[in-house]
């Protein structure tokens, strides 16, 4: 498994340790706000990184010499900084996770996916800037959860 980040909170400044892994989300260990969670997975990992995850995780499938990946990258973290307590990126290098890459058919890099409960619920192939991703995100975010608030009142 990847080794823990240091996460500095946008909100008090203090230097936090976030795990790649765990229930719920991580958050400041001085003032209680959320962080963003930013990680690396890789074939023997994914499944407890990204799968196992309680909250939406975005995952980019990216090469190290896929410059549109490198363009993308930012845009991502900026997401994910903004939805933080709400979404998880999770980074893997497709060049080092054949077995991922084989298993979510990725036939170009960037390709970004949207996981919920270990599913995917949404696929983006290519780079976008940041405000394209952040509404791709929330739309996904949003019928997923529409669906799952449905079927809660259906069963009721």
């Amino acid at each position: 498994m990847s080794t823990p980040r240091i996460v500095q909170c946008e909100h008090c400044g203090r230097q936090n340790r976030v795990r790649p892994a765990g229930p719920g989300h991580p958050r400041c260990g001085n003032c209680r706000s959320p962080l963003p969670w930013m990680v690396d997975a890789g074939d023997a990992d994914f499944a407890e990184v990204a799968e196992q995850a309680t909250i939406f995780v975005l995952v980019d499938l990216w090469a190290p010499w896929c410059g549109p990946c490198r363009m993308v990258s930012p845009a991502l973290e900026q997401v994910a900084k903004d939805r933080a307590g709400r979404l998880k990126l999770v980074k893997v290098n497709v060049d080092e996770a054949p077995r991922l890459s084989q298993r979510f058919d990725v036939r170009a890099v960037p390709t970004l996916l949207m996981l919920h409960r270990g599913e995917v619920i949404a696929r983006q192939p290519g780079a976008a800037p940041a405000h394209v991703l952040g509404e791709w995100v929330d739309t996904a975010i949003a019928k997923t959860e529409t669906s799952t608030s449905e079927l809660r009142e259906a069963s009721q």
